[in-house]
């Protein structure tokens, strides 16, 4: 169809082309539509020039042209038929057919979208176009849908036309694919109204008692519009194909980069999950790890990237590549989120994230913590009273300007804490504290192993694997020990009090609490000497408050030492004229691991480990 013939009817179209003819009409008056037009051409010896009526318009705005069109109504050039509208072209008005003058049939046939066109209430085939017969070959007209096309019916359409039959309104399906992959379509279906007098012979037997609304459906029809969209179904599904890929790499790096197997303290049992979100979520940054400090201390961390794909994985990998970097300080929690706060900074300004930084001292029975605008972490005791941990809560990372602090909370025997994300708790439309009190309700429920409570709490809290967001959850537990299983792990100090003769008492302390839990000689032997290099360190270089401490695990013999002074010992090579400095190289030499750190109170801790054998 040639749009601009009858563009002319819209009354913006009218208005300027009255316009160009009163400016042409003037012309004319003043002696200048003589001069041919620049792209015009040579003017038409036998038009001629309009006069202005009184009222200033053309008399006679119609004149001789070349009009093309179709349909009944004058032939070409006439252009004072009924129906026509002028329109001026290089300046000679010509006549325009109006729409109405257009054939129906002409111009659904020319359409390239396949047409068909069924009527009364068992969509009888009345037409199809020729674009139709290309695709699905030719229909018999009168026969029913059903029947004459079947293609509508693996389409999942004859449905729709019942629809649209009862409501009398137009309905669009969308991407509907043709069965055995093939070509994908949207149907627009519209009602149309057939007259009376065209249909009504076709039913004259109809009895008199069918009602006037079964009467009135054998005179509507449907148009059915197929437009070919197979282009776009295929780019669509090209897209998520492309998508899926995107995912799966993320997923893959989230999980590549978060611990593979969680080092497992002596003192806790500990297991975490992550379950990543549905597929139509975006994978996160949530991540966790469990970090050994050495002296039966672990650090326990979990974190959550804000943002979404492999950018949040990759600042997720390396937050946590930093964590483990930091820990290995042995400084305070809220030591180690300042440094971690200063570096997300670093690495991406746009990326804010959020954290729980813990450390676990089995010796104290108190887990130490500092919070980067994290949720709080539940704990519940070997009564099966749950327990938030208090403030202090700091902003999130990589917000700057702010001194975070750590606090404590008990995790004794029989204790069980959980650490988790928000999209464990966070739900839409809901206060995330109801979220939390939910997950402390089912935490005081929960009872088994830390891998049995991770996945109860996740079923409790309606996680799955449509959930809309990703989850990770660490749960740890400290067991109470008893019968055989409590004969592995002993505790024994000794307050270093005096001078120089508190030397000899902590050898032989040492030896005796070594003896009594029955240690092989050789392993006696090193765990003396070591008390003594480390004991005679503090002495030389420590001030009061001391203190030897010996403990015993399943695993290891672990030897501590503190005192009130914080400068931390270094191993350094001795020369052979010094008469000191080699005692820490002693204990690094014999031992499994050594270490130091700073204790809370001012002061130092200086240790070290021995492997025990295997049974």
């Amino acid at each position: 169809m040639n749009f601009t013939r009858w563009s002319a009817r819209f009354p913006g179209t009218q208005r300027r082309a009255a316009a160009r003819t009163e400016h042409a009409a003037a012309q004319a008056k003043r002696g200048e539509g003589a001069v041919p037009a620049a792209r015009g051409g040579r003017p038409d010896p036998g038009a001629e020039r309009s006069t202005p009526a009184a009222d200033g318009h053309p008399a006679d705005p119609t004149v001789s042209g070349t009009g093309t069109g179709s349909g009944p109504g004058p032939g070409p050039g006439s252009g004072t038929g009924p129906g026509t509208t002028p329109a001026r072209r290089t300046g000679i008005l010509t006549a325009v057919p109006s729409l109405d003058e257009l054939s129906v049939r002409e111009v659904l046939g020319r359409l390239p979208a396949l047409v068909a066109l069924v009527h009364g209430p068992e969509h009888r085939v009345a037409y199809v176009n020729d674009a139709y017969t290309a695709g699905f070959g030719a229909r018999t007209p009168g026969a029913p849908a059903h029947e004459s096309l079947p293609e509508l019916g693996a389409l999942g359409l004859l449905p729709l036309l019942d629809q649209v039959q009862r409501s009398g309104k137009p309905r669009t399906a969308k991407n509907r694919t043709a069965p055995g992959g093939g070509s994908s379509y949207t149907v627009t279906c519209t009602p149309v109204d057939f007259p009376k007098t065209a249909t009504g012979a076709t039913h004259t037997s109809t009895s008199t008692s069918t009602s006037t609304a079964e009467a009135d459906a054998h005179h509507t029809g449907i148009l059915i519009h197929l437009a070919d969209v197979t282009d776009h179904a295929e780019a669509v599904e090209r897209l998520r194909a492309s998508e899926r890929r995107q995912r799966e790499a993320a997923v893959t790096l989230q999980r590549s980069l978060l611990p593979q197997e969680l080092e497992q303290p002596d003192d806790l049992r500990i297991a975490a999950t992550y379950q990543p979100g549905g597929t139509e979520a975006a994978v996160g940054g949530d991540w966790y790890d469990v970090i050994t400090l050495g002296a039966g201390r672990t650090a326990l961390v979990i974190g959550d990237v804000m943002g979404r794909g492999v950018r949040a994985a990759a600042v997720m990998g390396q937050l946590r590549t930093a964590v483990r970097a930091y820990a290995r300080l042995d400084l305070p929690p809220h030591e180690v989120l300042q440094l971690l706060d200063g570096l997300a900074a670093e690495i991406d300004a746009s990326q804010i994230a959020t954290c729980v930084y813990a450390v676990h001292d089995p010796n104290e029975g108190l887990l130490a913590y500092a919070s980067a605008g994290h949720l709080p972490i539940l704990v519940r005791d070997e009564h099966g009273t749950v327990r938030r941990a208090a403030d202090p809560t700091g902003p999130p990372l990589g917000t700057g300007g702010w001194l975070h602090t750590s606090g404590t909370i008990a995790l004794g025997p029989g204790s069980t804490a959980v650490l988790y994300t928000d999209g464990l708790v966070e739900r839409r439309g809901e206060d995330i504290d109801e979220g939390v009190a939910a997950l402390e309700r089912a935490l005081a429920g929960a009872q088994g192993t830390p891998s049995v409570i991770c996945d109860r709490l996740m079923r409790a809290l309606g996680v799955d694997a449509d959930h809309d967001d990703d989850v990770a959850v660490m749960v740890l537990q400290q067991p109470a020990r008893a019968g055989a299983d409590a004969e592995l792990f002993h505790n024994a100090a000794l307050e270093l009090l005096g001078g120089i003769e508190a030397a000899p008492r902590a050898r032989a302390f040492a030896q005796g609490v070594l003896a009594s839990w029955r240690f092989p000689v050789e392993l006696c032997d090193l765990g003396v000497l070591a008390a003594s290099e480390l004991v005679a360190n503090s002495l030389q270089h420590g001030t009061p408050p001391m203190r030897l401490r010996l403990r015993r695990t399943d695993r290891r013999l672990i030897i501590e030492v503190t005192d009130g002074d914080d400068h931390l010992p270094r191993r350094r090579r001795a020369e052979p004229a010094d008469e000191t400095g080699r005692g820490i190289s002693i204990v690094a030499t014999i031992a499994s691991s050594w270490g130091s750190r700073r204790t809370p109170g001012g002061g130092k801790a200086v240790w070290c480990e021995f492997a025990l054998p295997d049974k």
